[in-house]
């Protein structure tokens, strides 16, 4: 009886030190780096099969073995997974215990419409396309938004992650909830005594601020101008209101019969502020439009460099369009669709 305990103990070790030898070995993969996706639900069982059929050797029992032992086995997330080279089944389990999951990326710049955050995300690799074909009432209403709303400027640019697989319109659905947040904190802090009656308001101001410069020590100047020229009565003049307006009709050039447009976002034609958002503005663009440098400046022209001239008065103003356009001009060939005078009017 003693030797046959003895014999039942020594299978037990050497069959618990062959089990420890293979959890902290390598897996054999059929490449490296390879990906694959566990279904939601997954037990640690079904999860071990559907990693072996993708390319992993890996024994689903002593992986389930494995999983009970160390109490993850109800701990594994679904979800896509990249795996390389030199892996081992204990190092396998804590990966999908955690959910390290491999995630693309989808990066949005600032500025940049709805229509070319779309157009992105329809491109996107491995993104279940269910936005696809929606008009935008219907995509609106399936992220949780109303459906009356237009999407522009509604979604925050910036980089997101999503896993292989993941929907589409949850993607726009976190970039929508992420704007509303930022709009809520920014209109939330924003400076007093702004003519502006709501955060959709501020969002549209916060567009032309980002489509009007990239450079960070003009944004808050460049809202002080707009913000002057609404109390003062004056027409906005914004060059990016009238490329929106016209859409796909401009060709990179603007002309004196451009600015004549009918469109409620002609800036030129209309007072105030263009009925809505004409791009997707970043938070800086945000802050600046709540919180616009002071100063008495109307007038602002770009140097061609990436910067711009502030100006009170129209004298001033023309005296730097004469310097920075009509003088760039004169040293160049004719360009004679450029505008003269951008940002011209008076009160």
């Amino acid at each position: 009886m003693l030797r046959l305990l003895l014999l039942v103990a020594v299978a037990v070790v050497a069959v618990a030190g062959a089990f420890f030898a293979w959890a902290v070995s390598p897996l054999q993969l059929r490449a490296s780096p390879l990906d694959f996706s566990l279904r939601a639900g997954s037990t640690a069982r079904s999860a071990a099969e559907q990693i072996a059929a993708q390319g992993v050797g890996l024994s689903p029992p002593w992986f389930s073995w494995l999983a009970r032992l160390t109490g993850e086995a109800t701990q594994i997330k679904a979800g896509s997974y990249q795996i390389e080279q030199g892996i081992t089944p204990w190092e396998l389990l804590g990966k999908l215990a955690r959910g390290q999951q491999s995630l693309l990326a989808l990066s949005i710049p600032e500025g940049w419409t709805f229509a070319q955050f779309l157009a992105a995300a329809n491109d996107a690799p491995e993104l279940k396309h269910d936005a696809a074909g929606l008009d935008p009432g219907e995509l609106m209403r399936r992220i949780g938004a109303p459906a009356d709303l237009d999407p522009e400027g509604e979604f925050f640019p910036d980089t997101y992650l999503y896993g292989r697989g993941s929907s589409e319109l949850d993607l726009l659905r976190r970039a929508y909830r992420r704007m509303q947040r930022e709009l809520a904190q920014a209109w939330a802090r924003r400076a007093p005594g702004l003519p502006l009656r709501s955060p959709r308001q501020a969002l549209t101001l916060a567009s032309m601020i980002e489509k009007e410069t990239g450079r960070a020590q003009d944004r808050a100047r460049i809202a002080g101008v707009f913000i002057n020229r609404l109390r003062a009565g004056m027409p906005l003049q914004s060059d990016p209101t009238v490329i929106y307006a016209l859409g796909h009709a401009y060709d990179g050039r603007l002309t004196r019969q451009d600015l004549r447009v009918a469109s409620p976002y002609n800036t030129y034609l209309h007072a105030g502020l263009p009925p809505g958002p004409i791009a997707l503005p970043g938070a800086a663009a945000l802050h600046a439009a709540l919180h616009p440098a002071d100063g008495h400046a109307l007038y602002f022209v770009a140097r061609g460099d990436g910067s711009s001239v502030f100006s009170d008065t129209l004298a001033e103003h023309d005296a730097a369009v004469s310097r920075y356009i009509l003088g760039s001009r004169a040293a160049a060939p004719p360009a004679p669709r450029t505008l003269a005078h951008p940002h011209r009017s008076q009160p």
